[in-house]
């Protein structure tokens, strides 16, 4: 079952309004949703979008007729909310990451622990699985890709395995490659709690899926997108998500060109200011409690946006 991450502490984030329009533009199975809806008036709509099929079909079953779930990724949460003549929202939720499902499905193909084929896509009616992909990346480009999404150390040394290994039989299972990595991994760092496949796999799921492509779309979106008091809400799972939704917020809520030397009273700083939004809190963890009944949640950081 699928246990959303920060459920009450998200939703409160957006400071939901009875009549307003919101997005969860990462539906995944509907947790968040369903939250979201209970604190919605006759008048308000929900938007649910996600790339996953079977996360659509999902939500498919709720019949509430102030839901509407949409096929597609959230880079085109624009696009497709002008499609059903919606311009302005007031609040959005990106809950980013892998879903519980999508892990514990073996023909998914994105968890080491256990046997299934080499996918890895999110949406699986189209695109290059991991195996494809594996079959004719070079060692260089794929040694870039473990490094600068994997953040693994032994980059190199795992990507000259990998190409060695596919010389002597395709790779197209996971337990093929997790074996693969967790030897060269284990060789070197014998300490770590974490599994030595751990970063490789995460490395090949983003860069197949252009997850921080993708996030890199639908954060400027989501400003435009939002009425003035408008929230965004971003949950991150590792470090170059939350990286990116930090910097994103922080530059969103500076303002750096106010006339220099010159006083400006307080009803004229927007006028001279490039903010969009203001930081709402600090980030915000899942504290022990959710951690232990769900393990997934403990790398989750929330940051929150206001429109101004």
């Amino acid at each position: 079952m699928h246990i959303p991450v920060l459920l009450h502490a998200a939703v409160e984030a957006l400071a939901l309004k009875p009549d307003g329009i919101y997005v969860d533009a990462t539906f995944g199975r509907g947790g968040h949703s369903r939250l979201i809806l209970s604190g919605l008036g006759e008048c308000g709509r929900l938007i649910a979008l996600d790339r996953d099929p079977a996360a659509v079909l999902s939500g498919a079953a709720i019949t509430d007729q102030r839901f509407y779930i949409r096929h597609g990724s959230f880079s085109r949460v624009r696009e497709i909310l002008q499609t059903m003549g919606i311009t302005q929202i007031d609040g959005v939720l990106l809950d980013l990451g892998v879903s519980s499902p999508q892990l514990e499905d073996t023909a998914r193909g994105f968890s080491f622990r256990s046997a299934g084929p080499l996918d890895m896509r999110m949406d699986t009616s189209g695109g290059q699985t991991a195996s494809e992909w594996l079959s004719t990346v070079t060692e260089s480009e794929l040694e870039w890709v473990i490094k600068e999404y994997g953040e693994e150390r032994f980059a190199r040394q795992v990507a000259r395995a990998i190409i060695t290994a596919r010389t002597r039989q395709p790779i197209v299972t996971t337990l093929q490659l997790a074996e693969i990595v967790a030897a060269v991994v284990r060789a070197r760092q014998r300490d770590s709690k974490r599994h030595p496949a751990t970063r490789t796999f995460q490395a090949i799921r983003i860069y197949l899926n252009q997850e921080l492509e993708e996030l890199a779309l639908v954060l400027p979106q989501c400003v435009d997108l939002l009425n003035p008091g408008g929230r965004l809400v971003a949950i991150s799972f590792h470090s170059l998500e939350d990286r990116m939704v930090k910097q994103f917020i922080r530059s969103a809520a500076s303002a750096d060109n106010l006339p220099r030397g010159v006083p400006v009273r307080e009803e004229e700083l927007q006028r001279f200011s490039k903010q969009t939004l203001r930081t709402v809190g600090r980030a915000i963890r899942s504290d022990e409690l959710e951690v232990a009944e769900n393990v997934r949640s403990r790398s989750a950081v929330m940051r929150v946006g206001e429109k101004i």
